[in-house]
């Protein structure tokens, strides 16, 4: 169990050091801030014709913060605005530390540990939940969560 650890950890901190999609675009996008933690994540997206095209985010951080974003993207980017949805919905019970198969979610497997810190849950999600706002319509806007 330690090396699966080990390298959640690494993967979780290559996204930190080396993050995919990094940096605004100029389309529509979700400004969120978590105040209790300081985490501070902008994600937007190009989508068309039901897919999304580009997908990018700015922001700072802890490095779970910053390595889900980047995950995120990676995962996100060229699929369909419902493939999107369902595994945004698959992060959120992985995080929480439910049964489930979440092969599809890539990388974004490195981050099931924060269920076992309940604190560290909105670190994970927040990006996701830019994301999932602006894939609904709730776009150029800045909230706290």
């Amino acid at each position: 169990m330690d090396n699966l650890r080990n390298l959640y950890q690494a993967v979780i901190m290559d996204h930190y050091h080396n993050p995919h999609n990094k940096g605004l675009k100029g389309y529509p996008k979700m400004h969120l801030k978590n105040p209790a933690c300081g985490d501070d994540i902008t994600i937007e997206a190009e989508v068309q014709d039901g897919v999304i095209k580009h997908i990018n985010h700015q922001g700072n951080g802890c490095s779970i913060c910053c390595a889900s974003a980047s995950m995120l993207c990676l995962l996100m980017e060229g699929k369909s605005v419902s493939f999107a949805k369902k595994e945004i919905s698959k992060f959120y019970d992985l995080v929480q530390g439910k049964d489930g198969d979440y092969d599809s979610l890539g990388d974004a497997n490195s981050l099931a540990g924060v269920a076992k810190f309940p604190a560290r849950i909105r670190c994970a999600t927040i990006s996701w939940k830019a994301l999932e706002m602006v894939l609904e319509g709730d776009v150029d806007e800045e909230k706290e969560i």
